[in-house]
């Protein structure tokens, strides 16, 4: 095969440069289906199975890309993401693939005649990978969507993910002199619920953090989340205990063993008196504002932040072995454009790996 990449951007591969803090979470140790959301739940699988992530390693070690894991099975590159586009446009020199950027395509039409700003391109199959329209600073748009549309392909409605959510005015007047604070860690659980335990961070908007943003994946308008910012123990119990054991002491000062300083004088900034003052109605309150605040976001921040866009081109539309559409002969939808979306830390990448390897096996 002849190969053609066309990218509307003047840089090839712009999303990974900025990805992990500029070090690229390439891929997950831990990749396995069920870190992936989709309304098909058993697409992903062959993909996953047919390209894993060691393979991607191997891609990485082939090439002597230094890496480093760090949490959650988390692989960042040691140097910078540089590494990772360097490394696919190396693979693209290996295999003869003509990349042309700052390109274009105004229309798609039956047979594969595609009108760019460079002319007119036959192609005798045609790959969107074009993503979704998260973080749209970087050029990206809905314009997979759009031709996905036009071939008669269903479309689940997209909607920001892996994004901060905020909150009313209400709310903010608690937690806006939070600002900057992280709790590490919390566990906050959807109304359907999924629960993730990783760090949260407030903001001047409300609430961010690897917790938040996984979370919001799962979160739909008008529902609560539940935050527990002290995990670790059973927070009504170690408050009655310090009752006992610490009856003079003011219950911000003992909080603050157990959460950030800001956070606990926050809390408890309205109590009077000290631990023994403190009635059990008042220690069950407490309990359930550290372990148990329920909170209803008012939104999220969006596609101006999200890292990645959770719906897209109907999986029922794609073979999941070779991603062409069952209507359209010679039409492929591959990452994040299709309707599967991956977990934080790496699974997105592993996806985009994943579905374009199955896709370049056309013969």
């Amino acid at each position: 095969r002849e190969v053609l990449v066309l990218d509307h951007a003047a840089k090839i591969g712009e999303k990974i440069r900025i990805a992990g803090g500029g070090k690229c979470n390439f891929t997950n140790l831990n990749c396995a289906p069920d870190k992936f959301l989709s309304n098909n739940l058993h697409f992903c699988k062959s993909a996953l199975a047919q390209y894993t992530q060691q393979d991607f390693i191997a891609l990485i070690e082939k090439h002597g890309i230094p890496y480093h894991e760090k949490t959650l099975g988390q692989l960042f590159c040691d140097n910078s993401s540089a590494d990772i586009i360097n490394m696919l446009l190396q693979e693209c020199r290996d295999a003869g693939v003509e990349i042309k950027t700052s390109v274009t395509v105004d229309k798609i039409e039956t047979g594969f005649n595609i009108s760019t700003s460079v002319g007119i391109i036959k192609a005798e199959a045609v790959v969107i990978a074009t993503g979704g329209p998260s973080i749209p600073k970087m050029g990206s748009t809905g314009f997979g969507y759009d031709i996905a549309k036009q071939f008669g392909l269903n479309v689940i409605p997209p909607r920001a993910g892996l994004v901060p959510l905020v909150f009313d005015p209400i709310i903010l007047d608690f937690t806006k002199e939070l600002s900057g604070l992280s709790v590490d860690p919390v566990e906050v659980t959807s109304k359907s619920g999924k629960t993730f335990r990783e760090a949260m961070l407030f903001t001047h908007r409300g609430i961010s953090g690897p917790a938040i943003l996984q979370i919001s994946s799962y979160w739909n308008p008008g529902e609560e989340i539940t935050i527990n910012m002290a995990p670790d123990i059973s927070v009504l119990a170690w408050l009655k205990e310090q009752r006992k054991i610490q009856s003079k002491s003011a219950p911000q000062t003992l909080l603050s063993t157990i959460l950030p300083k800001r956070l606990a004088q926050q809390i408890a900034q309205a109590l009077p008196g000290n631990m023994a003052d403190q009635p059990d109605k008042i220690l069950q309150d407490l309990a359930d504002r550290i372990a148990r605040w329920r909170v209803k976001p008012s939104g999220s921040e969006g596609y101006r932040t999200a890292e990645v866009t959770l719906g897209g081109v109907d999986t029922n539309e794609l073979s999941s072995k070779t991603f062409e559409t069952k209507k359209v002969p010679g039409l492929y939808f591959i990452g994040e454009v299709v309707d599967v979306t991956g977990h934080l830390g790496g699974y997105n990448f592993q996806w985009a790996w994943s579905s374009g390897w199955c896709a370049g096996q056309i013969v």
